[in-house]
């Protein structure tokens, strides 16, 4: 079974930076993707980020050039670093990750969590934007 343990979120001001982590356990090997949702209040959850096992990313248009997915093999661990905070970045983040492949190629740029069959994960952290 894999796990998935957030942590990082927080409030900052306008302008500010924050950098979520994502610890997994139980991942037993094979393609996967991996990344982050968010959900402001009232809103409906939002794909923000993603990563594969090839290190390709992939970014919403609202968060490119601000927000970087990155991963740490050695430590389980993927992140999300995001700069020039807004107060529209305020929202639940939740990580997740992927596994079980379907057949077809991702497309280039786009988001890989449409591509995999299994879904995982983990509780939401808060991340607060004052203005």
């Amino acid at each position: 079974q894999v796990q998935l343990v957030p942590s990082g979120g927080g409030s900052v001001q306008a302008g500010g930076s924050l950098r979520l982590s994502c610890v997994v356990s139980g991942y037993t090997g094979g393609n996967y993707c991996m990344g982050w949702f968010r959900q402001a209040p009232g809103k409906e959850r939002e794909a923000v980020a993603s990563i594969d096992g090839d290190g390709t990313t992939a970014y919403a248009d609202s968060v490119k050039g601000r927000f970087t997915i990155s991963k740490d093999n050695a430590k389980n661990t993927f992140y999300l670093q995001m700069n020039s905070l807004a107060p529209e970045d305020t929202a639940m983040y939740y990580c997740t990750a992927r596994i079980q492949q379907y057949a077809t190629s991702v497309v280039a740029g786009s988001l890989c969590f449409w591509y995999y069959g299994t879904e995982y994960w983990g509780k939401g952290t808060v991340v607060t934007i004052s203005s």
